[in-house]
């Protein structure tokens, strides 16, 4: 049922019965039940010359911010695989406290994005092991890092990949978030 209505959002979304595809056009991504498997995903894309598009965050507090960068990294291309820290790496990033919202609820949060294709989890410090199984054509990171390498770049060169910075949508943090509500409580 999931993937029928998947489907049925997709063929709506393109336009119908009323839309043509012009002979130009790039092959669209059509949901799978196996799509939850982020690897599945993005064989059967790059299999049908699409793009995977891939990017990546801890996701703890879902905000505007996060939003529209991963609408944003879905228009590159055919799929996007989200890659979300694991709770164990967002205590290592952001301290104790943190994640406030545990993996399986920020999963199911990203997956009801329609933006979102899959969500995958890594446990590293870096979701450089997990990019290099899905090999995705496109890794984006958001504009706070403008001005400052990307640390994946290098690994997608390897295989013809590159990462692109999208705007960053000023003033919207998680640890900002949490912050404020903290200073509203008292």
């Amino acid at each position: 049922v999931e993937g029928a209505v998947g489907a049925a959002s997709a063929f709506v979304s393109a336009g119908g019965a009323g839309a043509l595809p012009r002979a130009d056009a790039r092959p669209r991504h059509v949901p799978r039940p196996d799509d939850d498997d982020p690897h599945v995903l993005a064989t059967r894309v790059r299999a049908q010359h699409g793009t995977v598009v891939a990017a990546g965050g801890c996701f703890d507090l879902l905000h505007a911010g996060h939003v529209g960068l991963l609408q944003a990294a879905r228009r590159l291309g055919d799929c996007l695989v989200v890659c979300v820290n694991s709770d164990a790496s967002v205590r290592r990033r952001k301290g104790e406290g943190r994640p406030v919202n545990p993996v399986a609820d920020r999963i199911r949060v990203l997956r009801a994005l329609a933006c979102v294709d899959a969500v995958a989890v890594f446990d590293e410090d870096t979701p450089e092991r997990l990019l290099a199984g899905l090999r995705p054509d496109v890794w984006v990171k958001g504009g706070d890092y403008a001005g400052a390498e990307i640390p994946e770049a290098a690994l997608l060169e390897e295989w013809g990949g590159q990462a692109v910075l999208l705007p960053y949508l000023d003033g919207r943090s998680s640890t900002a978030l949490l912050a404020r509500a903290a200073e509203d409580a008292r």
